[in-house]
């Protein structure tokens, strides 16, 4: 997967844009001011507009360009981000240690999904706040969006699955 996502990010354009998503832009002053977590960042996009607002922000891609592209673009924006190589797999969320964790289209197989999920609820300090957005299967509905495929339903995420998988956080 690691060599998908390098190949992807390898032009100088940018996948996803250099916009951040609609979604954090409309949430992140939910978040008090101090360190986020973005989990599989990409690009950069969410993270750069966090560093902008002022938070300490760390971004974790199992993708070395993806990653070079979001230094890249924090330079560009003027802004510092920490950046972690990492598959999911095998990162570990400090505990008890942000005031935000991002995850937006993280498209992961249910068994890690619940596993990040159990470390996001610890990895949260008191009063910290998960921003995620992620694809149902209602996505499979919408013509020419993007998502998982629908051979990976698996992937797609259902309310009770979410309050299930992060129990201890408000909703």
């Amino acid at each position: 997967m690691k060599e998908f996502w390098d190949e992807r990010y390898s032009s100088t354009e940018f996948v996803f844009g250099k916009t951040p998503n609609e979604f954090l832009v409309s949430q992140y002053h939910r978040i008090k001011l101090g360190r986020v977590l973005c989990l599989a960042e990409g690009e950069g996009r969410n993270a750069v507009f966090l560093a902008g607002k002022g938070y300490d922000v760390t971004a974790v891609d199992q993708s070395k360009r993806g990653l070079e592209k979001t230094k890249a673009l924090g330079r560009e924006f003027g802004v510092e981000i920490t950046t972690i190589e990492a598959d999911l797999n095998d990162f570990q969320i400090e505990s008890a240690s942000w005031d935000g964790i991002i995850s937006i289209s993280a498209h992961l197989p249910p068994s890690l999904r619940k596993a990040i999920h159990q470390q996001v609820v610890s990895g949260l300090n008191w009063g910290g706040v998960l921003i995620l957005e992620a694809y149902t299967e209602k996505q499979l509905e919408m013509p020419g969006v993007g998502g998982p495929p629908a051979h990976q339903k698996e992937m797609f995420m259902s309310l009770p699955e979410l309050k299930a998988e992060l129990t201890g956080l408000n909703f």
